[in-house]
């Protein structure tokens, strides 16, 4: 393949690729917001904050990749210019978003499973409940508008999909300042992590609606039949295959953020001052996540779209230079904040205790990206062929087994050959790169097999 094809391919995607990552950008600073202002209310508060924030996204994601389903399957009815078919999908990813949101619900109203496998001191537990109660609020609105999200990005129109998180984002940010430390003269009283919650929930109904009103008015949505005041109904051929698709997808999902937001309920087990070192790197690793993210989605819309037009050299093509893009810039973006880690952790918080706990965590960065990188963007093409199901076996041999499982056992030192300098955090962070790396490879092999004999 020639450097211009490269060239080509990349031009394709970065007017895709650019949208979602500022827009994810948007998404991920909700979370960094939260963790910046909740450092500088009370540690007590930023604990509470880590395990309620991964229990929440344990949940959300898992049933996100379920709606992102409409994704691939969107994208190919779009490319073979089926566009009210395209549009019926939207309907029936809000019906699924609807009823998978009743369910998420209600685990984050019982939330004793997390805070036992955390081992959460009564403090931080109450803190994690009403945090995530006012979650509970948050997630139907949440994950309807991964529906509208995921059609947008099929059809190539992500650039909506951004301007809607930045509204939010910046609505979002003096909600938190209100609800976070309160304002007495306004009789608001100071909710610490809860506030975080609370923010969350009143950003996302507003998104949802400002979504809405986009699809009632906007003219582009006419032809995919998508100007109608009430939902069409249930379609159960089309949620068949919506599930049939998304539930691998979502478990996949599931299993590679768990990997990694299992940790902070684990080193939660060390101390408050461990997981909040945990919780800043991990943020940091998540926004770097951002670009292969973006990458990943632009690719597989543009694969779907050319195997929906019938084009299936081009699909292979943009299948492997979005890889290559990706890790490429991966692998730079990596070594840049390997690079300048203690400037990058003031930024956070100036207590030098937390900087300390977090300090060698960082020293995994750049391998952990690059790897990570490699294997999103394979799954992600993957999925333009709704090839799914092998990809979450890999996920969860590598990530659980491997990085997760072999974690637990190097952290909490079960066999009594752990180096000092691997207990506690720093032990589950060499397993995951080491999870992720296997990841990247197995199913990078796998992208290579399903392009040569699909295409």
């Amino acid at each position: 393949m020639t450097q211009h094809s490269l060239l080509e391919s990349a031009r394709r995607i970065a007017p895709l690729a650019w949208p979602v990552f500022i827009g994810q950008l948007a998404v991920l600073a909700f979370s960094t917001v939260d963790t910046v202002m909740v450092a500088r209310y009370a540690a007590l508060d930023l604990a509470a904050l880590a395990v309620g924030a991964a229990a929440y996204i344990t949940i959300f994601v898992g049933f996100m990749g379920v709606v992102l389903a409409i994704g691939p399957i969107a994208g190919q009815l779009f490319g073979a210019k089926k566009l009210h078919e395209a549009g019926e999908q939207l309907h029936q990813a809000v019906w699924l978003a609807l009823g998978l949101s009743v369910l998420g619900s209600a685990l984050l109203l019982m939330p004793d499973p997390f805070l036992y496998a955390a081992q959460t001191q009564p403090a931080v537990a109450e803190k994690v409940r009403a945090y995530l109660g006012y979650l509970a609020i948050a997630l139907p609105p949440a994950l309807i508008f991964q529906a509208f999200r995921g059609f947008n990005t099929a059809v190539s129109r992500p650039k909506i999909v951004m301007v809607l998180q930045l509204v939010g984002l910046s609505l979002k940010v003096p909600l938190n300042a209100l609800l976070i430390y309160g304002m007495p003269a306004w009789n608001v009283p100071s909710m610490g992590a809860a506030g975080c919650g609370l923010a969350s929930a009143i950003v996302m109904w507003l998104q949802l609606l400002l979504a809405w009103w986009v699809l009632r008015r906007d003219p582009f949505y006419a032809p995919f039949g998508l100007h109608v005041t009430r939902l069409a109904r249930p379609a159960w051929r089309s949620l068949k295959e919506l599930l049939r698709l998304g539930v691998p997808m979502g478990l996949s999902i599931l299993i590679e953020v768990t990997g990694f937001t299992f940790m902070a309920i684990f080193i939660s087990r060390i101390g408050a001052t461990a997981v909040a070192g945990h919780q800043l790197a991990a943020n940091l690793v998540s926004l770097m996540f951002m670009m292969p993210l973006a990458i990943g989605n632009a690719t597989t819309t543009l694969v779907a779209q050319s195997i929906g037009a019938n084009a299936p050299m081009d699909a292979r093509r943009l299948g492997w230079h979005g890889l290559q893009l990706g890790t490429l810039i991966a692998a730079v973006l990596g070594t840049v904040v390997y690079l300048t880690r203690e400037s990058v952790l003031g930024a956070y918080t100036n207590n030098p205790v937390i900087i300390a706990a977090a300090m060698p965590l960082l020293a995994w960065v750049a391998v952990f990206h690059i790897a990570d990188a490699a294997q999103t963007i394979a799954a992600f093409v993957m999925r333009a062929y709704r090839v799914a199901t092998l990809p979450m076996v890999i996920y969860a041999v590598a990530l659980w087994g491997v990085g997760l499982g072999g974690g637990y056992v190097v952290a909490f030192n079960l066999t009594g050959l752990t180096p000092p300098s691997l207990l506690g955090a720093p032990g589950f962070w060499s397993t995951s790169v080491t999870g992720l790396v296997l990841s990247g490879a197995g199913l990078c092999g796998l992208m290579a097999w399903v392009l040569r004999h699909k295409s």
